[in-house]
């Protein structure tokens, strides 16, 4: 039987000519009538999937060798997007708004190279084809018209809105939070047509705001029934039959530690120290592969799903609370069934000895972070100390071991960021009611170096054993990302050595512990985290960077991360088999790796996006009252439309250029800088502001901020003008009328900063795909020359005036048309709309 890798390796040589499918027939030695009608379906499986192309003439070929490229659609709420292609390897292909047919975020298309830049320059190229579509179903507000509506979309890089017929309206009314199923995609300047399918209520309403992210990002809310029928088959204690072959730890005093609200604990830890000197450390993992078998409806939805989603109010669990908070969840004083991975570490961290294997344990304590760090301090109660008084021993043998694995850590060059972190507390109706700083104590960095030290192990046991596996890699650095970075700390008097276009990690670590504690701290370790690239799951182990590791897995989470599951289960079976796995075997699961990496990689970025939502809508939500006061923030991003600022408590927002009125200020990417055109005053990454809260747009997610003794600009005017008007002034003339005019000004470019507020994904998107401009001046600004000309225009674009088809440079568009069809409450995009609907 031909398999899809051999008709596509076989296509890809450099001798293949296109061939028909009697000329393939032939090449493969395919005989049989079954096998002809197998191949034929083959063949137009992977034209389908956009894998191969047929030619007008039936001659079949792969995309790349018909200048075309296969991807996914990454689009950018202005209209245009980007082209991430299948190859890693490849670059980035810039598609026009125009160029983009019917594709819409998230499709896999293929595209034609129509240019490519001189001298590395960017790619671009035109959608010629939608292989697959991303989006069959658009969350959004409706807005009710006469005899049709609109579903105005929660995700602005969907930039047209929905056409809704009257009888398609299914009981929507105006305000309403819908779910649209698209009927008819978008062609040319027709807007895409579809019906109402969900209605989740009014948008004011409690919890719609969640569960519109929730249907947005496509997050399942409940199981099967036919997966909780399976799940429901699980036991609530293990029968002694079970423990046959697994090694009995339940005399080890072995505890969890975890925060106090968590409820699905799937590690544990105990270490001891042996005579000669060395420490054992053991990490136990809750066997979830044990309850979770290859092929069940469990498994299939722990595929689908990919990993656990944590929300500001809730979670969404993998796997059912069955199982995750039940018979899997290593619970205090009861048997559990684990994967252990044992290490022996001599006096200076290196691991002489490990063993991984099947086991039994029984924790002592369910310990949480804070009775730990409070243990470890001496600040806990006397009551505290009392109860754990017999593991005070083991937890002073745990921070020494941990600090010891983490010196030696950052000695081999391992990147730490030490970013602050918060959470968002919520009543009963997701009102937030505080943001509160999560701090990293000693007892948080005990388990993360005894997790990183068993995933380390883990993988590369298993990688010189040679078995189809998951790892999880972490690429080097972009090269011309990694030159922007060393040109950018010369500013600060810093400088990274490196050979070539590679600098070792160690390098960047010697870098940050340079400058802890001084004031660029924050913006050189932001600015270095944008250079990195994502880390993400493979089949091959390509080594971490970030983390200096040549081998690195993920072995230690399974009830929450699908690729911990897949491990257990390899594990697992090369344990039972001698260390072994049959041919058969081995070919399958090697095929699957590559799929169950690309699925569980795309399933963690839609987690990270839907929890970045929800918390961005929850600060929005928490600042909505505190607009007029006043804050102190360090400036967190620079950008050509103005500059983002955090505050202490890690609420974000955006100064618009507008809304520096001291001055006309000119962005400078290479030091991600503003600076003033005639005080030559600079605002920079890192620079501590003070700040007072403008606006906060619910429907945009965003915080606008306005600097705090912020001073109107001064106009310019000409020797000539200043002489009349004195004499106008002496006649008792007419200054009231200039005073008036240059509030008229004024006002303009207040009335500009009060469109929209400038979303996080458009922020992300400039930062990833920011021009290669040298500047560009705030709005309204008076350079001088065609070139200022254009660059006001541009800006002026960017606030929301005469974008019709786009939206602003910062997420906005209430002010613009979308793509002909109309976004904002006033008469002129509703008559817009009227036009496209007769049409």
């Amino acid at each position: 039987m031909v398999t899809k890798e051999e008709v596509i390796d076989f296509m890809k040589e450099t001798a293949y000519k296109p061939m028909t499918y009697n000329e393939l027939e032939k090449q493969f030695g395919i005989d049989s009538a079954q096998d002809f009608k197998d191949f034929l379906k083959l063949l137009n499986e992977l034209e389908n999937e956009g894998l191969i192309l047929r030619t007008r003439n039936d001659r079949y070929g792969v995309p790349e060798r018909m200048n075309l490229l296969r991807g996914k659609l990454q689009a950018h709420a202005k209209g245009f997007g980007f082209l991430i292609p299948d190859d890693r390897d490849h670059p980035d292909v810039y598609i026009n708004a125009h160029d983009m047919g019917t594709a819409m975020n998230g499709d896999i298309i293929l595209v034609r190279i129509s240019s490519k830049g001189q001298a590395g320059g960017r790619m671009e190229g035109e959608v010629v084809r939608v292989v697959s579509r991303s989006n069959t179903q658009i969350v959004g507000t409706f807005q009710a018209l006469e005899e049709y509506a609109f579903v105005i979309p929660d995700d602005k890089r969907v930039v047209r809105d929905i056409f809704i017929p009257k009888g398609s309206f299914n009981g929507a009314m105006d305000g309403h939070k819908v779910v649209a199923k698209i009927v008819n995609y978008p062609e040319g300047r027709a807007a895409a047509e579809g019906e109402v399918v969900e209605i989740l209520g009014h948008k004011n309403d409690p919890g719609v705001d969640i569960l519109s992210i929730i249907r947005k990002h496509g997050l399942p809310e409940a199981f099967s029934d036919a997966v909780m029928e399976e799940a429901s088959k699980a036991p609530d204690v293990i029968h002694p039959d079970e423990l046959k072959g697994r090694r009995d730890l339940r005399d080890k005093r072995i505890v969890t530690i975890d925060g106090e609200d968590a409820k699905d604990l799937d590690d544990a830890v105990n270490v001891e120290r042996l005579a000669n000197g060395n420490y054992v450390l053991g990490v136990h993992i809750a066997d979830v592969s044990y309850y979770v078998r290859e092929g069940s409806e469990l498994d299939q939805e722990a595929y689908n799903r990919g990993c656990s989603v944590y929300l500001v109010d809730r979670v969404i669990p993998m796997l059912p609370h069955r199982l995750s908070n039940g018979i899997c969840s290593l619970n205090p004083r009861v048997d559990r069934l684990t994967m252990s991975c044992e290490m022996e570490f001599d006096s200076d961290a290196n691991v002489v000895r490990h063993d991984i294997f099947t086991s039994v344990i029984k924790t002592s304590e369910r310990m949480t972070y804070k009775n730990v760090r409070l243990l470890l301090t001496g600040e806990a109660e006397p009551e505290t100390v009392e109860k754990y008084a017999y593991l005070m021993d083991e937890f002073r043998l745990m921070e020494e071991l941990a600090m010891k694995l983490r010196g030696k850590r950052m000695r081999r060059g391992a990147i730490d960021f030490d970013f602050m972190e918060s959470k968002i507390l919520v009543d009963e109706e997701g009102k937030p009611t505080d943001i509160v700083k999560r701090d990293r104590t000693i007892a948080e960095m005990i388990i993360e170096e005894f997790m990183l030290a068993a995933n380390e192990t883990v993988a590369e046991h298993f990688h010189w054993l040679k078995v189809p596996f998951l790892y999880r890699v972490h690429e080097d650095p972009d090269a011309e990302k990694l030159q922007h970075f060393m040109e950018f700390i010369t500013n600060f008097g810093y400088v990274v050595r490196g050979k070539g276009n590679s600098v070792h990690p160690r390098a960047l670590q010697s870098l940050l512990e340079e400058i802890r504690g001084t004031k660029e701290e924050t913006v050189i370790s932001t600015v270095m985290l944008r250079s990195m690239k994502k880390a993400m799951y493979d089949s091959q182990s390509l080594g971490h960077y970030g983390l200096a590791a040549e081998f690195y897995s993920h072995f230690t989470s399974p009830i929450r991360r699908y690729p911990d599951l897949i491990i257990h289960r390899v594990i697992r079976e090369v344990l039972e088999n001698g260390g072994l796995l049959s041919d058969q075997r081995h070919e399958y699961l090697a095929s699957r790796m590559d799929d169950i990496a690309k699925q569980s990689s795309d399933r963690e970025r839609v987690a990270v996006d839907a929890e970045r939502e929800t918390e961005a809508l929850k600060k929005a939500e928490f600042m909505l009252d505190k607009v007029g006061e006043e804050f102190e923030g360090l400036i967190s991003s620079v950008t050509s439309f103005g500059m983002f600022v955090e505050l202490d408590n890690t609420v974000e927002g955006l100064i618009r250029l507008s809304d520096l009125t001291d001055d006309y200020y000119h962005f400078h990417e290479a030091q991600h800088a503003l600076i003033g055109e005639r005080t030559s005053k600079i605002y920079r990454l890192g620079d501590e502001v003070q700040v007072r809260v403008a606006r906060v747009n619910m429907d945009e997610r965003t915080i606008d901020f306005e600097m705090v003794h912020m001073k109107p600009r001064q106009q310019k005017v000409s020797l000539v003008d200043a002489l009349d008007a004195v004499r106008r002034n002496k006649r008792g003339g007419r200054g009231e009328r200039e005073r008036s005019a240059a509030g008229g000004r004024a006002g303009r470019g207040e009335r500009t900063g009060k469109r929209g507020g400038a979303s996080a994904g458009g922020r992300a998107g400039s930062a990833a795909r920011s021009g290669r401009s040298g500047g560009s001046t705030s709005g309204g600004g008076r350079g001088k020359g065609p070139a200022a000309a254009r660059t006001r225009a541009l800006e002026a674009t960017r606030s929301g005036e005469g974008a019709a088809g786009t939206r602003s440079a910062a997420g906005a568009g209430t002010g613009g048309a979308r793509g002909g069809t109309g976004a904002g409450p006033g008469g002129g995009p509703k008559k817009r709309r009227k036009r496209v609907a007769k049409r």
